[in-house]
């Protein structure tokens, strides 16, 4: 019964996909399938991750999963309670992330970062201990196949926005996340381009 069932959201989520794909192509100036070519979408490898948190009464202030962006052109997240997430704002600051009942959370992944030139950003973030029922997550990691190198494109380097990476692959950045071992040098931290 999972095995149907997160094999239909994955193919409804497919739709979903294309459309932010498009949405956020227009966004940047570009034809409506410019993402969506850059990464080749439609033969993409999406990795999916079911998480259970267990309740933690006497864990408000802990993390239970460290900083961490994560690879991808997008991630999904449901969950089955809002909390247990927050982001690193541009200030600095960490703010819980609010998901309604029955939504999905959509966030930049790291290989939209490096495409655009850091015009789109992938957010730093981790969960917290602060929550008292069991957490459920489904994490998806949308991509394009392991292999696809993916670069800084030209459309966004000029003199005003200088070269901020080297290129990548998918599987690159799959690989700096492997064993459990996250932590805040992302692949793409690993990849920036320190300028003068």
């Amino acid at each position: 019964m999972y095995r149907e069932a997160l094999g239909e959201y994955q193919t409804k989520f497919h739709d979903v996909k294309l459309g932010l794909a498009r949405a956020m192509s227009l966004n940047l100036g570009q034809e409506v399938s410019y993402i969506e070519n850059a990464f080749s979408l439609e033969s993409g490898l999406d990795v999916a991750a079911m998480n259970f948190y267990p309740p933690n009464l006497n864990s408000k202030g802990t993390i239970r999963l460290a900083d961490h962006t994560d690879p991808g052109f997008i991630i999904s997240l449901v969950q089955n309670l809002d909390g247990g997430l927050q982001i690193l704002t541009h200030q600095g600051k960490w703010v819980n992330v609010h998901i309604p009942p029955n939504a999905i959370l959509i966030q930049v992944g790291e290989h939209l970062e490096v495409l655009t030139n850091g015009k789109y950003k992938s957010r730093i973030h981790h969960v917290t201990g602060n929550y008292k029922a069991k957490r459920i997550t489904l994490v998806t990691l949308h991509g394009p196949s392991a292999d696809k190198f993916v670069a800084p494109a030209q459309e966004f380097v000029d003199d005003s926005h200088p070269l901020a990476y080297r290129g990548m692959t998918y599987s690159d950045g799959l690989k700096s996340n492997d064993n459990h071992e996250i932590e805040v040098q992302s692949c793409t931290a690993q990849h920036r381009i320190l300028l003068p």
